[in-house]
């Protein structure tokens, strides 16, 4: 049996400045943008990775509960939600190109013991985007 990623979701208040943020700012490329009844269908993709699409996803009900609505929203504001680590190989080219678009840096390139450098930012909904690239093991 395969199984493999097809689809994951970062909640976002608003699609459009999401949008900007995920293609301008990480270089991201729109897949899916399509308008339906009460929702909108947005999805980007990496052009190394077309195959797994990331669903900028506004809380709207159904499918969020009507009661959650303005939970998952807060929660989002607040960058209380799960975010997302996107892999490079050059971590502070891409922290380069994130800042200079404009968004909140929160942690600038450093090296961590579990093996990547890394940086952190927020996204202009809340949530913390992670951009990461593996270190080499050290020789021994």
């Amino acid at each position: 049996m395969n199984l493999s990623l097809s689809h994951c979701f970062i909640y976002v208040l608003d699609q459009d400045e999401a949008l900007d943020f995920y293609t301008r700012a990480l270089g991201l490329q729109v897949h899916t943008d399509a308008r339906m009844e009460r929702m909108r269908w947005l999805t980007v993709v990496s052009p190394d990775q077309p195959d797994v699409e990331v669903n900028l996803f506004e809380p709207v009900s159904p499918p969020v509960a009507p009661d959650d609505v303005e939970t998952v929203r807060a929660l989002v504001a607040k960058g209380s939600m799960p975010s997302p680590i996107f892999r490079t190989d050059d971590c502070r080219a891409a922290f380069e190109r994130v800042g200079d678009a404009g968004a909140e840096v929160l942690q600038e390139p450093i090296e961590q013991a579990y093996g990547v450098i890394d940086c952190a930012f927020r996204d202009p909904s809340g949530n913390m985007v992670r951009i990461a690239q593996r270190l080499a093991p050290a020789a021994s």
